[in-house]
């Protein structure tokens, strides 16, 4: 061999092996002497010292004869006696020395190891981004229906998976899914280690809300012992879900408007501004322009919230799709009870499709749920669906209600109906909150509100 050669092959570390025609070795050098891992004594075969060559020795000869300039192996694996394997780049050349040729062989470990970790990490990247796709795709679907109304409503939802800062107001009738719906919309624009932060705005007494909304510094008030967290700051990099947005007090409407404005909150007790970056997503089933005329809601916070308003539709202007929800609801309960109650019955359709369903999708869910634990055949009959008629005569003829001449403390007239609603539901909570069309949160705080215990 060339002592040029010999020489840089020496400084780069690059061990090399002679070997004559008939593939056997004839030399090595000093370098390869110091390598257990690889090679063979002198009059050992090539292919024994090297397995990774059996099959190729039609290129090898190829090499041998001119014909082919040379013969490469990448990350030849190989078990070091430490129990680490190695990695080895071959590459075999002619050698007139010897009427055979050369074998170098270099050892690239670490190098393969980072081609490793760099494959991994790419992988993870992908599998993430196809995690993220059927994730999308996943939340997409679970919101049923092919009427125009939900086509519309998903369409919209996909424009704003691509602006994920957009801030949207959900209105519509308690029960049409404004839940999910908030969900969809995080979900399907948000990486998915980016945190939802829910919050029932009247589910808690009005001393708490701010508390929960912004934080506490220890020693804030008496029973501060501890700093916490907001729930602004802790959705931050990611969405909070404002539920029953119209329940918030005036006083915190204005701190939330700042907040929103700013992009920076104070914790009670603390004079430090804190940045930080949440999208905003609100639900109400509440009027909210009539509570702005009224004077309940801020004007500013409204139209600050109002960016992107979807209503969503009530449940029985749904038409077909009353019935692929309750299929679906069926599965669901199916899977529950461990049960095998696969359809509903001509007329038990017939009463799905035609009922007002005051209380949408959650009394639609009350319905099957409360039929699926009670059946016994493989299909659920019209008799079987017990519909609360009354509510539905009670909401047809509220249009014909009217404010008396000398009018109404409207106050009084909602704690008479409260007190109805639960001497009707025999002081059960859940059922009265039915009856009023209010979530059980909802009917808790104003049961606070009106001191009704």
């Amino acid at each position: 061999m060339n002592p040029l050669l010999k020489q840089i092959l020496a400084a780069r570390r690059i061990a090399h092996w002679q070997f004559d025609a008939d593939l056997n070795i004839v030399a090595r050098d000093r370098l390869a002497k110091t390598m257990p891992s690889l090679g063979n004594e002198p009059g050992g075969s090539l292919l024994a010292a090297f397995p990774e060559l059996v099959g190729s020795e039609d290129a090898l000869m190829a090499v041998i004869r001119g014909e082919r300039k040379d013969l490469r192996l990448e990350y030849v694996n190989r078990n070091a006696t430490d129990g680490d394997p190695s990695y080895w780049h071959l590459m075999v050349l002619a050698d007139r020395a010897t009427d055979g040729g050369i074998l170098l062989a270099e050892e690239v470990s670490k190098l393969a190891r980072l081609q490793q970790a760099y494959n991994q990490q790419r992988y993870e990247h992908v599998l993430l981004r196809q995690h993220a796709a059927l994730r999308g795709r996943f939340l997409m679907d679970s919101i049923l229906g092919d009427s125009p109304a939900i086509c519309d409503l998903r369409d919209k939802i996909k424009t704003l998976s691509k602006v994920p800062t957009a801030t949207v107001l959900l209105l519509g009738e308690s029960g049409t899914g404004k839940n999910l719906t908030a969900r969809v919309i995080h979900h399907s624009a948000m990486p998915p280690d980016a945190p939802l932060v829910e919050i029932n705005c009247g589910a808690l007494p009005d001393n708490l809300i701010e508390a929960e909304l912004f934080g506490v510094e220890k020693g804030a008030f008496t029973h501060a012992t501890a700093s916490r967290v907001g729930l602004l700051e802790e959705a931050a990099g990611g969405s909070i879900f404002l539920d029953e947005i119209g329940e918030l007090p005036l006083n915190l409407q204005a701190k939330l408007l700042s907040a929103l404005e700013s992009k920076t909150i104070r914790r009670l007790g603390s004079n430090r501004a804190i940045r930080v970056n949440v999208r905003i997503i609100a639900a109400t089933n509440r009027d909210l322009q009539a509570e702005v005329a009224a004077q309940r809601f801020r004007e500013d916070l409204f139209y600050r919230l109002n960016v992107v308003s979807l209503t969503m539709p009530p449940l029985r202007t749904l038409g077909e799709d009353i019935l692929t929800i309750a299929h679906h609801l069926l599965a669901v309960f199916n899977m529950e009870f461990k049960k095998k109650v696969d359809a509903f019955t001509a007329a038990a359709e017939e009463k799905l499709r035609h009922y007002h369903w005051p209380g949408n999708v959650r009394e639609l869910s009350n319905c099957i749920e409360r039929a699926m634990i009670f059946a016994q055949g493989t299909a659920i009959d019209a008799p079987e669906l017990i519909l609360s008629e009354g509510i539905r005569v009670a909401a047809e003829s509220v249009n014909d209600w009217s404010v008396p001449a000398d009018g109404i403390d409207l106050d009084t007239v909602e704690r008479q109906l409260i007190l109805s609603a639960l001497e009707r539901a025999g002081r059960n909570k859940s059922k009265a909150a039915r009856l009023l069309g209010l979530s059980r949160d909802t009917l808790r705080y104003r049961l606070e509100k009106y001191n009704i215990t």
